[in-house]
């Protein structure tokens, strides 16, 4: 037997007391962590060699930047012999060699972006390795050597050894400094692939965000309904849980997230948590193989069948499917009579990828299912679903308590909805892309995430009564957590701030001129009634409003502060006049305070700049600005172009030159999901340039390509470049529906027609005249009659208010469009 692999999950907070209890518990000189080696990956081992050998800073940049993030895909040639008798397939070509038949197979593979390769397969670095200055080739070759090479010793983030007596007596350590406490710790100069070997036993103590996640919504219910959770003892039959699984709704629920498992799910439409466990164990690389099968058979539409009846009592709650590392230790020793020793060597081989010591068990296994009366063949052909099964074997303990997390996670998505999506972004503030994503759901559920308000908010995101969410004013950026603690403490102490002169007032001398600014323009100071843009016009003094609120502050403060030692007390003579807010002249710039709400929280909150346009960007657009970069490694790993329509909102738009002198632009564009930079050089930098003003909507037609075509110069192999998003044309996304559109067409029923319904109707449409041609599809429920009239008179201009106003009226519609080329 073996030492056992002990993994222990805590919440963030958890782990470091955890860590402290053993400690003390043990002893400091019986625990250590664990060091880990890092090594020379391709980038940095060309930025050391180009600093110390004064390669300029831009040529070490421009190199590494040729290396790619991904696997390298290479197509190989082969010579595969034919046996006797054996044709080629179509198209494959044969040779002849020594008097036998040869056929030439193309394979793609993929290779790791490690130096060595990315200089055979990456034509550009190729060409600098073989062809460029003395100095780039003498940084490149050092590179190579020094590659791999350890560069620095670390702290493992969860490993912990706990010794029977002082690790001194057993293994070499050192100190190292813990990154959470910023103490000296014990290290083991052992890294943890020798520590069992030596016989230590290593634990791993795992900090789990999502069991903060659990933690800090149990207490947000907690102040919103006042009821305490035990949340593991929370029902495992919970039908409203299982609809978040069956309905792939299952967005921030720990392990079953990603937009592949959402969509086996609503097929799975798991109904027991046995299939939470095997989905779980399921869904990774390797065994998504057998999820199909899985998931066919757990339905009825594929039979489920054992390769011996003595499998079915250890399968039959997987649908007949092997998934766990316990099945095959079990299966075993019914089987062929292994020990419960001999069954968990099995397993390990498995779990740890040994394939030697696999192959060794292999006779005891054939040799002893023969002698319990089992056929050969059959046992050989279980042999070898397990030698695949042991690439992606996975214990069904690790699966069914993550599963049994995801559930808990599933269940408060599905009864506190607020609350689950509150924690989530607390745990998420300083991960703007996530925050995005987790808003999306929240719109989606019709959940409004609110801005910060000092009157509602506290450091983290937090659910009013109505079961909004309010944004936590710890995510405002640059607004230091000693301001948002005083003014929750004062908020605490004396209740609700009256108006923007009480806040300014009870919080003078804390809130200071720059966190006074970032308040406005966040949307925090709102509920006081006063346009953020009226904070920044010239008042009665000559000064901003809001230096005139400040200004009243500071001598009210003053004044209270002199009241005792004053002959007059609080005489109402002395008192600090209140300024007036100055008066709006003309609208507000909305543009302009929307970009500085985003500049204060990351995202836009009040209003979005795209919200006109959401008819065009449902309409048209074929592919979210979040989901463009994924699109391009999936047409990539396929081999296939695609034609794609995005749109967004350029936030920026930076003009540079390249090394050879020639401007190109860069390109910030943003959506509802997110951010994509689009880069214009040459033909496309003059072609589209007009376009690419800031604060402009703008819709992009584009083709996802291979970037280049190149071969190398070694016949027998080709390298595929990798693909890229290439921009064909840009419009205007206001002027996208007048120029794709060739038909609105509103359906109603004959019920539905009164005198005031056509008079509203009338009203909408002469509201939103423009050029698109507008049509009624008018049913009739009893004759089963559809009629349609074609308006000769009105045509219509499709926006996304003449969509709500129709929304409104409860009715439905279609829109005709031109097809795009």
């Amino acid at each position: 037997m073996s030492m056992p692999d002990i993994d222990v999950d805590f919440d963030d907070d958890g782990r470091y007391r955890v860590i402290q209890y053993v400690q003390d518990h043990y002893g400091v000189d019986h625990v250590s962590h664990v060091i880990t080696f890092g090594t020379m990956a391709a980038k940095g081992a060309i930025k050391d060699v180009a600093r110390i050998s004064r390669l300029p800073l831009d040529e070490s940049n421009r190199l590494t930047k040729m290396i790619p993030d991904k696997p390298i895909t290479v197509t190989e040639t082969s010579e595969v012999e034919l046996k006797e008798g054996e044709e080629p397939e179509n198209g494959e070509r044969v040779i002849e060699k020594d008097g036998k038949r040869y056929k030439i197979v193309k394979k793609d593979s993929d290779k790791k972006p490690t130096l060595k390769n990315c200089v055979k397969y990456v034509p550009e670095l190729k060409n600098e390795y073989e062809n460029g200055s003395p100095l780039v080739r003498e940084v490149l070759n050092y590179a190579l050597q020094l590659e791999g090479c350890i560069r620095q010793v670390g702290i493992h983030a969860c490993a912990m050894i706990i010794g029977r007596g002082n690790l001194t007596d057993y293994i070499p350590i050192t100190l190292g400094v813990d990154k959470a406490t910023d103490q000296k710790v014990w290290v083991s100069q052992y890294e943890g692939s020798f520590i069992e070997d030596v016989g230590m036993l290593k634990m791993d103590f795992l900090g789990l965000r999502t069991l903060s996640i659990i933690k800090i919504c149990l207490a947000e219910v907690k102040k919103r309904f006042g009821i305490d959770i035990d949340i593991e003892k929370i029902p495992i039959d919970d039908p409203k849980a299982y609809e978040i699984y069956s309905n792939g709704d299952t967005k921030s629920v720990f392990q079953f997230e990603s937009p592949g498992m959402m969509e086996w799910l609503q097929k799975l439409h798991p109904e027991r948590f046995e299939d939470l466990i095997a989905m779980n164990a399921l869904y990774r690389p390797g065994p998504m193989d057998y999820i199909p099968s899985f998931v066919a058979r757990k339905r009825g539409e594929e039979p489920i069948t054992y390769d011996l009846p003595a499998m079915e009592e250890f399968l039959k709650e997987t649908y007949g499917v092997t998934v766990y590392q316990e099945q095959v230790m079990l299966i075993s020793q019914k089987v062929a009579g292994f020990s419960k020793g001999k069954a968990d060597k099995l397993r390990k081989a498995m779990g740890k990828k040994k394939i030697d010591i696999l192959q060794s068990l292999y006779n005891d296994f054939i040799e002893g299912g023969k002698k319990n009366g089992h056929p050969e063949d059959v046992l050989k052909k279980i042999w070898k679903d397990w030698e695949k099964f042991a690439s992606y074997a996975f214990n069904k303990s690790h699966a069914t308590c993550y599963a049994w997390v995801s559930y808990q996670t599933g269940w408060l998505k599905a009864h506190y909805p607020s609350e689950f999506q509150a924690a989530n972004l607390s745990m998420n503030k300083n991960n703007m892309a996530e925050i995005q994503a987790i808003m999306a759901d929240c719109k989606k559920h019709r959940i409004k995430v609110l801005n910060p308000d000092v009157n509602e908010s506290e450091s983290n995101f937090t659910v009013n009564k109505n079961g909004d969410i309010r944004f936590g004013m710890g995510g405002m950026k640059g607004f230091g957590a000693n301001i948002v603690d005083a003014i929750v403490a004062e908020r605490e102490a004396n209740g609700s701030f009256k108006d923007i002169y009480d806040f300014s007032e009870r919080m003078a001398g804390i809130v200071n001129r720059k966190a006074m600014e970032s308040l406005v323009y966040a949307g925090a100071l709102d509920s006081f009634g006063i346009e953020r843009s009226r904070y920044f016009l010239i008042g009665s003094d000559g000064l901003q409003f809001l230096d005139e609120l400040l200004n009243y502050a500071s001598v009210t403060k003053k004044n209270a502060e002199d009241d005792a030692a004053s002959l007059f007390g609080d005489a109402e003579e002395l008192k600090a006049e209140k300024p007036e807010p100055p008066a709006m002249v003309g609208e507000a710039d909305l543009l302009e305070l929307l970009k500085k709400e985003k500049d204060m929280v990351g995202m836009y909150l009040s209003d979005h700049p795209l919200k006109r346009y959401e008819f065009e960007l449902e309409t048209f657009t074929s592919c979210r600005l979040s989901e463009l970069d994924d699109l391009v490694t999936e047409c990539e790993r396929e081999h296939r172009q695609q034609k794609v329509f995005i749109a967004g909102f350029i936030t920026s738009t930076e003009v540079k030159t390249s090394r050879t002198g020639k401007p190109f632009a860069k390109t910030t564009l943003e959506d509802f999901s997110g951010t994509y930079e689009l880069a214009l050089f040459g033909k496309d930098y003059e072609t589209f340039m007009p376009y690419l003003t800031e604060h402009t909507a703008i819709f992009v037609e584009g083709e996802i390509r291979e970037a280049y075509f190149s071969k190398s110069d070694d016949n027998e192999k080709t390298t595929n470049a990798p693909y890229k998003f290439r921009v064909k044309k840009i419009s205007l996304l206001g002027n996208i529906g007048d120029a794709l559109l060739s038909g609105f067409t509103i359906e109603l029923s004959t019920p539905m027609v009164s005198a005031d319904f056509r008079k509203h109707l009338m009203s909408v449409v002469k509201a939103s005249k423009g050029t698109v041609p507008f049509s009624i599809l008018l049913s009739d429920p009893k004759t089963q009659y559809v009629i349609e009239f074609q308006s000769r008179k009105y045509q219509v201009a499709v926006t996304a208010d003449f969509i709500s106003e129709i929304k409104n009226l409860g009715l439905r519609y279609k829109v005709l469009r031109k097809t795009l080329v």
